[in-house]
């Protein structure tokens, strides 16, 4: 009986311990393919070819129309850039690069709706005032105009 209770805890430690060379944990500008850990591409560049035993590097390329990776990574593609769509009030601010997305500004006469960090992700056309009114604040990229509304007095003569 001995020998038996001895197999069982035997074969789960087997399997444990054959196991272990799975769980491999890769650095911090590193990713894992397969059992190895390859270095990641800078920003700019995807992984072409991955890394092996015997390379040891993956083979990185430049990200190329209208594409970009931002941060270091382990990507085989990069990612679009953004389009800054002037129907709906948008403009370039900065373009795209190899190593950063589009940012997209308001054009003259929007304001931002969905600022970003840098820039806006959807923009709307300021009010314009309609007879009777005036723009009690002017907006700008990030501040909608206000509207007020004019009052009229008209002065009657008192004659006594």
């Amino acid at each position: 009986m001995a020998q038996f209770e001895t197999l069982i805890w035997t074969i789960p430690n087997i399997l444990v311990l054959g196991n272990i060379g799975s769980c491999i944990s890769c650095g911090r500008a590193e990713y894992r393919i397969g059992d190895e850990c390859c270095p990641m591409c800078w920003p700019g560049y995807r992984v072409y070819s991955h890394c092996t035993k015997s390379t040891r590097t993956p083979s990185c390329v430049p990200c190329i129309d209208s594409t970009f990776l931002d941060e270091p990574s382990g990507k085989t593609t990069c990612n679009n850039c953004t389009t800054c769509d002037p129907g709906l009030g948008l403009k370039v601010k900065q373009p795209c690069r190899p190593s950063s997305d589009t940012v997209c500004g308001t054009l003259e006469g929007f304001y931002c709706l969905d600022p970003t960090k840098d820039g806006c992700r959807a923009a709307q056309r300021h009010s314009s005032c309609k007879p009777g009114q005036y723009i009690s604040h002017t907006g700008n990229e990030t501040r909608i105009s206000l509207v007020g509304f004019s009052v009229w007095t008209t002065t009657i003569p008192f004659n006594s």
